[in-house]
């Protein structure tokens, strides 16, 4: 079941053109949204909160349609942002009093429950918080609300490491949960590494794959070895090669190929996220310089 269907989706802005898109986000898992900046992320985002309307297709959340219910489907939705929403002069227990009537699923008891898991008093000004402690703050409100649906834009960003990996296991604690789902928007691909089950990419607003993280591994394999092996056939079996003076390093989609290719002779290994993404742009921008 998907909590996110997105069918024939686009949207031109300015000279950016978002789609023609179609994707799922599967309900009980924790999908990432990845891609370079300018890739569409944050138009896609907006387009999934009514913050902006498509040019075409459709948008449904929990089997609705949106923008046409979108009171209903906000109700189940939690928004995390980068972006600070709160009212920095206001304490954490004034901001509660304005945000708790918004929802008619809000929970009391849970909104406390978070603040003494997340160590925050009710009686700070949101001014004296760190960013990590506002992150955390966003997230109470959200999970208080009720939230079947997190969508996060960007929420580790600007976070040291002891918070980024303090807000991961937050959020992979709340995955057990299995009614619960997150869309994680993010180029901190090592943050998807973690946590993502699976992995939207988005490119100059074009869907390169909407893909389990585990076929992504099983499917790729990032090569290494010497450039005199990089005749004209095997350069076309590459996503993208990067060369240097010591060799090479290059991208395939077909793990099995590779180790026809090469065999032994040269070293095969699993790419992480940012090895698929990197290679992947990379070879669309060569591409794209070649035709023009």
């Amino acid at each position: 079941m998907n909590a996110i269907e997105v069918r024939g989706l686009a949207k031109k802005h300015g000279s950016f053109t978002l789609g023609t898109l179609d994707l799922n986000v599967r309900q009980g898992y924790v999908t990432g949204l990845v891609g370079p900046n300018g890739a569409g992320k944050s138009t896609l985002i907006k387009l999934l909160m009514g913050l902006t309307v498509a040019r075409a297709g459709e948008i449904r959340i929990f089997g609705e349609k949106m923008p046409e219910q979108e009171a209903g489907i906000k109700a189940r939705i939690g928004f995390v942002s980068e972006e600070n929403t709160l009212y920095e002069h206001l304490s954490i227990d004034a901001m509660r009093s304005i945000y708790a009537p918004f929802y008619r699923r809000w929970d009391e008891q849970t909104f406390r429950e978070c603040l003494h898991r997340f160590e925050l008093s009710p009686r700070s000004r949101i001014r004296s918080l760190s960013k990590g402690m506002k992150m955390k703050l966003s997230l109470a409100f959200a999970l208080s609300g009720g939230a079947e649906l997190l969508i996060m834009d960007e929420p580790t960003a600007g976070l040291d490491p002891v918070f980024r990996r303090e807000m991961l296991d937050i959020l992979s604690g709340l995955m057990l949960d299995e009614n619960r789902t997150i869309l994680f928007s993010t180029h901190i691909t090592t943050d998807l590494d973690r946590i993502a089950d699976y992995i939207v990419f988005l490119d100059q607003g074009h869907l390169v794959f909407d893909s389990s993280k585990e076929d992504l591994f099983d499917r790729y394999a990032l090569i290494k070895g010497d450039k005199e092996w990089l005749d004209r056939d095997v350069r076309q079996a590459f996503v993208s090669i990067r060369e240097t003076g010591a060799g090479f390093e290059g991208l395939v989609r077909d793990r099995g190929e590779a180790l026809r290719m090469f065999g032994e002779d040269a070293i095969i290994e699993t790419p992480t996220l940012e090895d698929i993404m990197y290679f992947t742009v990379r070879g669309e921008r060569h591409r794209a310089e070649s035709r023009s």
